[in-house]
Protein backbone atom coordinates (compact mmCIF):
# COMPACT_ATOMS: atom_id res chain seq x y z
CA UNK A 1 0.00 0.00 0.00
CA UNK A 2 2.58 2.56 0.63
CA UNK A 3 5.82 0.98 -1.30
CA UNK A 4 9.32 3.05 -0.10
CA UNK A 5 12.92 2.99 -1.01
CA UNK A 6 15.28 1.04 1.61
CA UNK A 7 18.72 2.33 0.51
CA UNK A 8 21.94 -0.04 2.29
CA UNK A 9 25.68 1.52 3.34
CA UNK A 10 27.00 0.19 0.51
CA UNK A 11 24.41 2.64 -1.81
CA UNK A 12 24.57 5.48 0.05
CA UNK A 13 28.81 5.23 0.19
CA UNK A 14 28.03 5.01 -4.07
CA UNK A 15 25.62 7.75 -4.09
CA UNK A 16 27.27 10.65 -1.98
CA UNK A 17 29.58 12.50 -2.57
CA UNK A 18 31.31 15.47 -0.14
CA UNK A 19 30.66 18.18 -2.97
CA UNK A 20 26.78 17.45 -3.22
CA UNK A 21 26.71 16.81 0.75
CA UNK A 22 28.34 20.32 1.72
CA UNK A 23 26.32 22.08 -0.82
CA UNK A 24 22.98 19.96 0.93
CA UNK A 25 23.88 20.95 4.68
CA UNK A 26 24.74 24.64 3.75
CA UNK A 27 20.93 24.59 1.78
CA UNK A 28 19.93 23.11 5.61
CA UNK A 29 21.32 25.31 7.79
CA UNK A 30 19.74 28.18 5.51
CA UNK A 31 16.38 27.43 5.62
CA UNK A 32 16.58 26.40 9.26
CA UNK A 33 17.80 30.05 9.58
CA UNK A 34 15.13 31.32 7.26
CA UNK A 35 12.85 29.86 9.44
CA UNK A 36 11.59 27.49 6.72
CA UNK A 37 11.98 24.13 8.83
CA UNK A 38 11.00 23.18 12.53
CA UNK A 39 13.79 21.08 14.57
CA UNK A 40 11.77 18.63 17.10
CA UNK A 41 13.61 18.24 20.63
CA UNK A 42 16.36 15.99 20.84
CA UNK A 43 16.21 12.54 22.70
CA UNK A 44 19.40 10.63 24.59
CA UNK A 45 20.25 8.05 26.80
CA UNK A 46 23.58 7.02 27.56
CA UNK A 47 24.50 3.31 28.21
CA UNK A 48 27.82 3.48 29.60
CA UNK A 49 28.70 7.06 30.51
CA UNK A 50 31.65 8.45 27.74
CA UNK A 51 31.51 4.62 25.71
CA UNK A 52 27.95 3.95 24.52
CA UNK A 53 24.99 6.29 23.88
CA UNK A 54 22.23 6.63 21.08
CA UNK A 55 19.99 9.86 20.46
CA UNK A 56 17.41 10.80 17.77
CA UNK A 57 16.92 14.03 16.20
CA UNK A 58 13.97 14.88 13.94
CA UNK A 59 12.84 17.40 11.94
CA UNK A 60 9.92 18.97 9.32
CA UNK A 61 11.52 20.94 5.96
CA UNK A 62 8.03 22.33 4.57
CA UNK A 63 10.19 23.33 1.61
CA UNK A 64 10.80 20.14 0.67
CA UNK A 65 7.82 18.53 2.23
CA UNK A 66 9.11 16.06 4.21
CA UNK A 67 9.77 15.02 7.64
CA UNK A 68 11.32 12.48 9.88
CA UNK A 69 14.44 11.23 12.19
CA UNK A 70 17.09 9.75 12.60
CA UNK A 71 18.02 7.59 15.66
CA UNK A 72 22.25 7.11 16.07
CA UNK A 73 24.09 5.11 18.67
CA UNK A 74 27.85 5.31 19.25
CA UNK A 75 28.84 2.45 21.05
CA UNK A 76 32.80 3.52 21.94
CA UNK A 77 34.24 -0.50 22.14
CA UNK A 78 32.83 -1.89 18.75
CA UNK A 79 35.65 -1.80 17.20
CA UNK A 80 37.05 -4.49 19.26
CA UNK A 81 34.21 -6.38 18.50
CA UNK A 82 34.82 -6.11 14.33
CA UNK A 83 31.51 -3.64 14.10
CA UNK A 84 31.34 -0.03 13.32
CA UNK A 85 31.01 2.31 16.36
CA UNK A 86 28.61 4.32 14.63
CA UNK A 87 24.97 3.17 13.86
CA UNK A 88 22.40 4.65 12.32
CA UNK A 89 18.80 4.96 10.64
CA UNK A 90 17.03 7.56 8.92
CA UNK A 91 13.21 7.59 8.26
CA UNK A 92 12.12 10.16 5.65
CA UNK A 93 7.90 10.66 5.19
CA UNK A 94 6.07 12.77 2.89
CA UNK A 95 4.93 15.91 4.86
CA UNK A 96 1.57 16.02 2.81
CA UNK A 97 0.65 12.54 3.37
CA UNK A 98 2.41 11.34 6.49
CA UNK A 99 3.45 8.02 3.94
CA UNK A 100 7.15 6.45 4.58
CA UNK A 101 9.83 7.56 1.27
CA UNK A 102 12.82 6.25 2.47
CA UNK A 103 14.54 4.16 5.21
CA UNK A 104 17.80 4.71 4.87
CA UNK A 105 21.63 3.19 6.60
CA UNK A 106 22.44 6.75 8.83
CA UNK A 107 26.49 5.76 9.31
CA UNK A 108 27.45 7.10 6.26
CA UNK A 109 25.30 9.89 6.15
CA UNK A 110 26.40 10.94 9.58
CA UNK A 111 30.17 10.53 8.81
CA UNK A 112 29.57 12.79 5.97
CA UNK A 113 27.31 15.70 6.89
CA UNK A 114 29.15 15.84 10.14
CA UNK A 115 32.78 16.24 7.86
CA UNK A 116 30.80 18.46 5.96
CA UNK A 117 29.77 20.95 9.03
CA UNK A 118 33.14 21.28 10.12
CA UNK A 119 34.12 22.08 6.66
CA UNK A 120 31.32 25.02 6.31
CA UNK A 121 32.39 26.27 9.26
CA UNK A 122 36.25 27.30 8.31
CA UNK A 123 34.81 27.92 5.01
CA UNK A 124 32.68 30.59 6.70
CA UNK A 125 34.49 31.65 9.46
CA UNK A 126 38.52 31.12 9.03
CA UNK A 127 40.64 33.48 7.58
CA UNK A 128 40.70 32.22 3.94
CA UNK A 129 44.65 32.43 3.82
CA UNK A 130 44.60 29.76 6.37
CA UNK A 131 47.74 27.31 6.05
CA UNK A 132 47.67 24.91 9.15
CA UNK A 133 45.16 22.88 10.41
CA UNK A 134 44.87 20.84 12.98
CA UNK A 135 42.62 17.67 13.61
CA UNK A 136 42.28 16.84 17.39
CA UNK A 137 41.08 12.83 17.17
CA UNK A 138 41.47 10.47 14.89
CA UNK A 139 38.25 8.56 15.06
CA UNK A 140 35.69 7.50 12.07
CA UNK A 141 34.92 11.04 11.96
CA UNK A 142 38.83 12.53 11.36
CA UNK A 143 38.93 11.27 7.13
CA UNK A 144 35.84 13.24 6.93
CA UNK A 145 36.82 16.30 8.86
CA UNK A 146 39.82 16.51 6.76
CA UNK A 147 38.17 15.97 3.06
CA UNK A 148 35.47 18.54 3.87
CA UNK A 149 38.06 21.43 4.96
CA UNK A 150 40.77 20.71 2.22
CA UNK A 151 37.95 21.32 -0.30
CA UNK A 152 36.16 24.37 1.46
CA UNK A 153 40.33 25.58 2.72
CA UNK A 154 42.50 25.77 -0.28
CA UNK A 155 45.74 27.19 1.00
CA UNK A 156 46.04 24.55 3.41
CA UNK A 157 49.45 23.11 3.18
CA UNK A 158 49.91 21.06 6.35
CA UNK A 159 47.19 19.18 8.27
CA UNK A 160 48.50 18.41 12.05
CA UNK A 161 46.82 15.13 13.16
CA UNK A 162 46.57 14.51 17.23
CA UNK A 163 45.26 11.78 19.33
CA UNK A 164 45.79 12.77 23.02
CA UNK A 165 45.13 9.03 23.90
CA UNK A 166 46.87 7.75 21.81
CA UNK A 167 50.07 8.78 19.59
CA UNK A 168 50.75 5.58 18.25
CA UNK A 169 47.18 6.30 16.60
CA UNK A 170 48.07 9.73 15.03
CA UNK A 171 50.91 8.05 13.66
CA UNK A 172 49.21 5.39 12.00
CA UNK A 173 46.20 7.61 11.01
CA UNK A 174 49.28 10.28 9.28
CA UNK A 175 50.72 7.72 7.48
CA UNK A 176 47.63 6.36 5.59
CA UNK A 177 45.34 9.62 5.65
CA UNK A 178 46.27 9.95 1.81
CA UNK A 179 45.33 6.40 0.88
CA UNK A 180 42.23 6.78 3.02
CA UNK A 181 40.94 10.28 1.14
CA UNK A 182 41.35 8.16 -2.29
CA UNK A 183 39.43 5.32 -1.55
CA UNK A 184 36.98 7.01 0.53
CA UNK A 185 35.80 9.91 -1.71
CA UNK A 186 38.01 9.87 -5.00
CA UNK A 187 38.04 6.79 -6.48
CA UNK A 188 34.42 6.37 -6.74
CA UNK A 189 34.06 10.68 -7.85
CA UNK A 190 35.51 12.57 -10.01
CA UNK A 191 35.27 16.56 -9.77
CA UNK A 192 35.77 18.73 -7.20
CA UNK A 193 36.48 15.24 -5.35
CA UNK A 194 39.44 14.31 -7.89
CA UNK A 195 40.94 18.39 -7.67
CA UNK A 196 41.09 18.43 -3.77
CA UNK A 197 42.86 15.07 -3.53
CA UNK A 198 45.28 15.91 -6.56
CA UNK A 199 45.95 19.41 -4.51
CA UNK A 200 45.95 17.93 -1.09
CA UNK A 201 49.00 15.47 -2.68
CA UNK A 202 51.10 18.49 -1.91
CA UNK A 203 49.66 18.73 1.78
CA UNK A 204 51.95 17.62 4.59
CA UNK A 205 50.07 15.21 6.89
CA UNK A 206 51.76 15.19 10.33
CA UNK A 207 51.10 13.26 13.34
CA UNK A 208 51.91 15.39 16.37
CA UNK A 209 52.09 14.37 20.03
CA UNK A 210 52.12 17.78 21.73
CA UNK A 211 48.90 19.49 21.66
CA UNK A 212 50.09 22.70 23.11
CA UNK A 213 52.40 22.97 20.57
CA UNK A 214 50.36 21.80 17.61
CA UNK A 215 47.52 24.37 18.69
CA UNK A 216 49.90 27.25 18.90
CA UNK A 217 50.71 26.41 15.34
CA UNK A 218 47.42 26.18 13.69
CA UNK A 219 45.15 28.71 11.70
CA UNK A 220 41.84 26.06 11.89
CA UNK A 221 41.36 23.23 14.88
CA UNK A 222 38.78 21.13 14.62
CA UNK A 223 37.98 18.88 17.49
CA UNK A 224 36.26 15.48 16.95
CA UNK A 225 36.23 13.36 20.36
CA UNK A 226 34.07 12.22 22.81
CA UNK A 227 36.06 14.01 25.41
CA UNK A 228 34.84 14.96 28.63
CA UNK A 229 37.04 17.48 29.59
CA UNK A 230 38.95 20.44 27.72
CA UNK A 231 42.10 19.47 26.06
CA UNK A 232 42.83 22.60 24.06
CA UNK A 233 43.51 25.24 26.65
CA UNK A 234 42.76 29.32 25.81
CA UNK A 235 46.10 30.57 26.39
CA UNK A 236 47.31 28.17 23.54
CA UNK A 237 44.67 29.38 20.92
CA UNK A 238 46.99 32.38 19.03
CA UNK A 239 44.96 35.52 17.40
CA UNK A 240 42.94 34.49 14.20
CA UNK A 241 42.21 31.14 14.82
CA UNK A 242 39.24 29.43 14.28
CA UNK A 243 37.71 26.23 15.81
CA UNK A 244 35.01 23.91 14.54
CA UNK A 245 34.12 21.90 17.67
CA UNK A 246 32.22 18.72 16.40
CA UNK A 247 32.66 15.91 19.09
CA UNK A 248 31.02 17.76 22.64
CA UNK A 249 27.13 17.24 21.18
CA UNK A 250 25.66 15.69 24.54
CA UNK A 251 25.58 16.41 27.95
CA UNK A 252 28.88 15.97 29.41
CA UNK A 253 31.22 16.54 26.91
CA UNK A 254 33.78 19.07 27.04
CA UNK A 255 36.85 19.21 23.94
CA UNK A 256 37.76 23.11 24.63
CA UNK A 257 38.46 25.40 27.40
CA UNK A 258 34.86 27.27 28.49
CA UNK A 259 37.44 30.58 28.68
CA UNK A 260 38.17 30.54 24.90
CA UNK A 261 34.06 31.79 24.33
CA UNK A 262 34.88 34.61 26.41
CA UNK A 263 36.94 36.48 24.06
CA UNK A 264 36.15 34.57 20.97
CA UNK A 265 32.73 35.24 17.82
CA UNK A 266 30.64 32.63 18.39
CA UNK A 267 28.29 30.78 15.98
CA UNK A 268 26.09 27.58 16.38
CA UNK A 269 24.12 25.70 14.48
CA UNK A 270 20.97 25.90 16.98
CA UNK A 271 21.08 28.04 19.70
CA UNK A 272 18.87 26.17 21.59
CA UNK A 273 20.73 23.09 21.15
CA UNK A 274 23.83 24.37 21.51
CA UNK A 275 23.17 26.12 25.20
CA UNK A 276 21.91 23.01 26.31
CA UNK A 277 24.76 19.98 25.37
CA UNK A 278 26.70 22.01 22.94
CA UNK A 279 30.78 23.34 23.55
CA UNK A 280 28.49 25.96 24.47
CA UNK A 281 26.68 24.66 27.52
CA UNK A 282 29.15 25.14 29.88
CA UNK A 283 30.75 28.50 29.20
CA UNK A 284 26.83 29.89 29.80
CA UNK A 285 26.27 27.52 32.83
CA UNK A 286 29.51 29.53 33.94
CA UNK A 287 28.16 32.95 33.01
CA UNK A 288 31.39 33.53 30.93
CA UNK A 289 29.02 34.34 28.43
CA UNK A 290 25.22 34.63 27.88
CA UNK A 291 22.96 32.65 25.02
CA UNK A 292 22.88 36.49 23.33
CA UNK A 293 26.41 36.63 22.99
CA UNK A 294 25.91 33.98 20.64
CA UNK A 295 26.83 36.04 17.36
CA UNK A 296 24.46 33.92 14.87
CA UNK A 297 23.64 30.65 13.72
CA UNK A 298 25.61 29.67 10.93
CA UNK A 299 22.61 29.45 8.46
CA UNK A 300 22.23 33.64 8.85
CA UNK A 301 26.04 34.18 8.08
CA UNK A 302 26.10 32.01 4.61
CA UNK A 303 23.67 34.15 2.58
CA UNK A 304 25.43 37.08 3.95
CA UNK A 305 22.87 37.77 6.80
CA UNK A 306 25.30 38.10 9.29
CA UNK A 307 28.47 38.85 9.36
CA UNK A 308 31.26 36.17 9.55
CA UNK A 309 34.38 36.61 10.91
CA UNK A 310 34.91 40.40 11.36
CA UNK A 311 39.15 40.92 11.37
CA UNK A 312 41.97 38.81 10.70
CA UNK A 313 42.84 38.64 14.92
CA UNK A 314 39.62 37.61 15.72
CA UNK A 315 39.52 34.12 17.34
CA UNK A 316 36.15 32.35 16.05
CA UNK A 317 34.13 29.11 16.97
CA UNK A 318 31.67 27.03 15.11
CA UNK A 319 29.53 25.05 17.62
CA UNK A 320 28.16 22.03 15.49
CA UNK A 321 25.80 19.32 17.51
CA UNK A 322 24.11 18.37 14.34
CA UNK A 323 20.38 19.02 13.74
CA UNK A 324 18.40 16.35 12.24
CA UNK A 325 17.81 18.86 8.78
CA UNK A 326 21.49 17.71 7.81
CA UNK A 327 20.39 14.35 7.52
CA UNK A 328 17.05 14.54 6.19
CA UNK A 329 18.14 16.73 3.69
CA UNK A 330 20.91 14.81 2.77
CA UNK A 331 18.99 11.66 2.73
CA UNK A 332 16.91 13.07 0.45
CA UNK A 333 19.26 13.70 -1.71
CA UNK A 334 19.95 10.25 -1.56
CA UNK A 335 17.03 9.14 -2.57
CA UNK A 336 16.33 11.47 -5.34
CA UNK A 337 19.72 9.97 -6.73
CA UNK A 338 18.74 6.24 -6.18
CA UNK A 339 15.45 7.11 -7.93
CA UNK A 340 16.78 8.16 -10.93
CA UNK A 341 19.84 5.62 -11.14
CA UNK A 342 16.82 2.62 -10.40
CA UNK A 343 18.83 1.52 -7.16
CA UNK A 344 18.23 0.48 -3.69
CA UNK A 345 15.32 -1.69 -3.09
CA UNK A 346 11.40 -1.22 -3.05
CA UNK A 347 9.55 -2.33 0.11
CA UNK A 348 6.16 -2.30 0.11
CA UNK A 349 4.05 -1.83 4.22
Amino acid sequence: MFPFRVINQETTEDVLDMASVIGVVEQAYQMKSNQQATLFPLIFHEFVEGRADMDIKSGHLPQADIFGLKLVSWFGDNEKKGLPQLVGTVMVLDSQTGVPQGILSGEHITCMRTGAAGGIGAKYLARPESENLLIVGTGHQAPFQIMATLMTMTEIKRVYICNPRSPEKAQSFAANIKENLLTRFVSKYAGEEYKCYASCCDVQFIAVDNLEEATRKSDIIITATPSREPMIQGEWVKPGTHISCIGADMEGKQEIDERLFAKARVFVDDVGQAVRVGETKVAVKKGLITEGNIAAEIGNVIPGHVQGRQHEEEITIFDSTGIAFQDLLTAAHILKVADKRGVGTIVDL
